[in-house]
């Protein structure tokens, strides 16, 4: 008999949220985000089942693009980080990659490349978030050196936004005026927003969305938001308990004995740990489900188990059911008490954790 621990994702659900992603920009393209396999969630699986609807696709690296031709996904794709180097010009060429292209130097080696056909490059400005990107003063005749080459067949514009995700803050305007202040200038379709930008930022949506985190289900934002509130959880994590004791007040329980009883405890031992990609650091009274009672975590978080409060649930035993987010509950809850994001913990789910697709 297998361990219990499993991550079931929902391809119905990532179907959804994707359709909600169009929704908000009936008219653009949208490119599916499936980088870091698909956020956790299987890169494959989930290309394959967005193919049929989906405009394109968006990774972060060439090698996460060649699993993805290997496996016959025949749709665009978008290489987020550009390439590294120009032995994979190429490739890109011959599989009809489509390229982020954010310095001067890269459209250097890109005039110098030997390739069959020609890419099309999406030409990455630094609007305000400083980690990639042609400096605004820089970027038209970034874009004129580009769309002159033979090796490029169309440039699209993008830039990336670094607080979509907190609306009340004016950094998001101030990038979108920045690039428009050059953009306006260029004849090209344009590319701004992420996940967030497509939720909450109509003047961000343009000829193409980038949705990523909320393919799958988790809201970027801290508070409530329309159409984030309408997105579903595409993975969820489970596993079972495998022990049960009765402690008196006083017990501890866990590494370091940071948790004691207050009062006598029947406490469930349950087949998960950060080893699995649960993380070290959620806190004592993390929610968690078991038989669909909501109940917490207490102690520390171990390698490959954790303990919860079975006290307040009189029927659950060996074997019980425990969900530690998803469909039931919030993985945003989850990361909010181990002071990290959804993201994480997505990425985080290590190989040892049986992935079910329904």
């Amino acid at each position: 008999m297998a361990r219990a621990a499993t991550a079931t994702i929902n391809l119905d659900a990532i179907r959804h949220n994707y359709r909600l992603a169009k929704s908000a920009a009936p008219d653009q393209g949208a490119l599916a985000i499936i980088k870091a396999d698909a956020y956790g969630h299987g890169a494959v699986k989930v290309a394959q089942a967005l193919e049929d609807e989906a405009d394109g696709f968006g990774v972060a690296c060439i090698e996460e693009a060649v699993e993805l031709r290997e496996a016959g996904i025949n749709k665009p794709i978008l290489l987020l980080e550009g390439f590294f180097s120009a032995d994979e010009l190429n490739y890109i060429s011959d599989k009809e990659l489509w390229c982020a292209i954010h310095s001067v130097e890269q459209i250097d080696i890109l005039a110098k490349a030997d390739i069959e056909k020609p890419i099309s490059a999406w030409l990455k400005m630094d609007s305000g978030m400083h980690r990639l990107g042609v400096k605004p003063e820089d970027y038209a005749a970034a874009f004129e050196k580009l769309s002159q080459l033979d090796q490029v067949k169309e440039v699209v514009l993008m830039s990336h936004f670094s607080s979509a995700d907190e609306p009340e803050l004016s950094a998001t305007n101030e990038q979108i005026q920045r690039f428009d202040v050059v953009a306006a200038t260029l004849d090209a379709a344009v590319s701004l927003a992420n996940s967030a930008g497509t939720l909450a930022h109509e003047d961000a949506r343009r000829d193409w969305q980038r949705p990523g985190i909320m393919l799958y289900g988790a809201t970027p934002f801290a508070e409530s938001q329309p159409l984030a509130d309408q997105l579903q959880p595409a993975m969820t994590l489970s596993s079972e308990v495998i022990a049960v004791r009765e402690l008196e007040v006083g017990e501890p329980v866990g590494y370091s004995q940071t948790w004691r009883c207050s009062r006598p405890s029947k406490i469930g031992t349950v087949a998960i740990g950060y080893a699995d990609g649960y993380p070290r650091h959620a806190k004592s009274g993390t929610p968690v489900l078991v038989d669909g009672h909501k109940t917490q975590i207490v102690g520390r978080v171990s390698m490959d188990m954790l303990a919860v409060d079975l006290t307040d649930i009189p029927t659950a035993n060996v074997g019980s059911h425990v969900e530690l987010w998803g469909e039931n509950l919030p993985a945003t809850e989850i990361a909010k008490c181990s002071d990290t994001i959804p993201y994480t913990l997505f990425t985080g789910i290590t190989r040892r954790v049986h992935k079910k697709y329904i």
